[in-house]
């Protein structure tokens, strides 16, 4: 299936490709390459969200009655495509895909005018406070406790896997506010700065040598009600829509095609048997197999996208699109690995770090791709796991 482009989305596409080509300087594309987790080193990828910041596109997927471009869902494919495909920094501010919309369709004015701005321009980095070291894909038995005292909240518990939460300015957690009835009935919504007293991060460090992860303690940290966004007691609603967000939207494929086109470049280069790799016949057939995978995910995509344009409930979409999206993201880093041979043994962090005086050991397309490799053995996990997602479209989709 094709979307069939309009002459407006046609030049978009052209205006998006001459701002990459402008802006996307050589030193942010390499910082970007040299990236071996989930997020981009800060120094990097801010660099590249001030420039979206200033050309108005930062917050893209924002409609322009909140200061977004207001673009519609082809152009918001076209523009994640076409910056995955010139290997842009990917975009880690949880401000833009989670805290924004929630914003926009819980918050009070008051909230909107105060919040929403400073995510366009780029001025917080936020963190997630959401699961914890006895609730992970069990998210609604959390135990971290939120009583009133005034016009406060005092907080008290902990969070795992909060990734940037070491320069993170700001934080959005959900806490439980009453124990009474279901445990989904008693959860509270709260944005907060993250340089309050009483909290304190501490590092996770993952298998790659990275520093992506963190626990967060909170010790009788208070935060005005004010904060709280939605009523109290009814925060497993707000998660619920903000979870939509964080798994995925709408363009899952983009950023696999982009490895993917990568590991046909490594392919093309490297020897097996004294033949190129792309000319052995078992190789081929699974590189043709996964090609086929991420095309038919595409067209489900486009076929969703059609249905929003049209003003259509895509139903279960965004579940569809994190188990099949993380799937084919660590198949794609599986056939990569292959394809490297003996240089996927070799780790060698300090290569990473844009600049530095460091030779790789490896050639240029192996330097991270052992540490990618194990990082993302996780994109089955986070923002809820294959499981849970398998749960859900049994549920509502075959009704099961």
């Amino acid at each position: 299936m094709e979307i069939e482009l309009s002459a407006k989305d046609m030049a978009f596409r052209d205006e998006v490709r001459t701002f990459l080509d402008k802006t996307l300087t050589d030193d942010i594309r390499e910082g970007a390459r040299l990236t071996p987790g989930v997020r981009t080193k800060p120094e990097i990828g801010q660099r590249w969200t001030k420039k979206l910041a200033s050309k108005g596109w930062l917050c893209h997927n924002w409609p322009a009655e909140y200061g977004g471009p207001g673009w519609n869902t082809v152009q918001k494919y076209i523009f994640e495509t076409e910056c995955a495909q010139a290997g842009t920094p990917i975009i880690n501010n949880m401000g833009i895909r989670m805290v924004g919309p929630v914003v926009m369709k819980y918050g009070t004015d008051e909230q909107k005018a105060e919040v929403l701005p400073s995510i366009l321009k780029d001025e917080f980095q936020w963190c997630q406070g959401y699961s914890e070291p006895g609730s992970g894909s069990d998210l609604a038995s959390l135990q971290t406790r939120a009583v009133k005292d005034g016009e406060e909240y005092v907080i008290n518990g902990s969070k795992i896997w909060t990734s940037g939460a070491h320069y993170a300015d700001k934080i959005f957690c959900l806490v439980r506010t009453s124990t009474e009835g279901k445990k989904q009935e008693g959860i509270s919504f709260l944005l907060f700065d993250m340089n309050l007293p009483g909290i304190k991060v501490e590092p996770v460090i993952m298998f790659s040598g990275e520093h992506e992860l963190n626990q967060v303690f909170f010790d009788n940290v208070r935060v005005p009600q004010t904060n709280r966004i939605g009523p109290e007691n009814k925060g497993w609603t707000v998660a619920k829509y903000l979870l939509e967000f964080e798994r995925g939207g709408i363009a899952y494929t983009p950023p696999v095609k982009a490895g993917l086109k990568r590991l046909r470049e490594i392919a093309l280069q490297e020897v097996s048997g004294g033949q190129r790799l792309v000319d052995d016949d078992d190789f081929r057939r699974q590189l043709s197999h996964l090609e086929t995978q991420v095309w038919a995910n595409e067209t489900t995509e486009k076929r969703v996208m059609s249905a929003l344009s049209n003003g259509q409930n895509p139903g279960s979409a965004s579940s569809m699109f994190k188990l099949r999206g993380s799937e084919l993201l660590q198949q794609t880093l599986e056939l990569t690995m292959r394809a490297i041979g003996y240089y996927a043994g070799i780790f060698q962090p300090d290569a990473y770090i844009p600049g530095a005086n460091v030779n790789p050991i490896a050639p240029k397309h192996g330097v991270t791709a052992t540490a990618k490799y194990f990082n993302q053995r996780a994109a089955t996990i986070y923002a809820g796991s294959s499981e849970v997602q398998r749960g859900i479209i049994a549920k509502h989709v075959l009704g099961l």
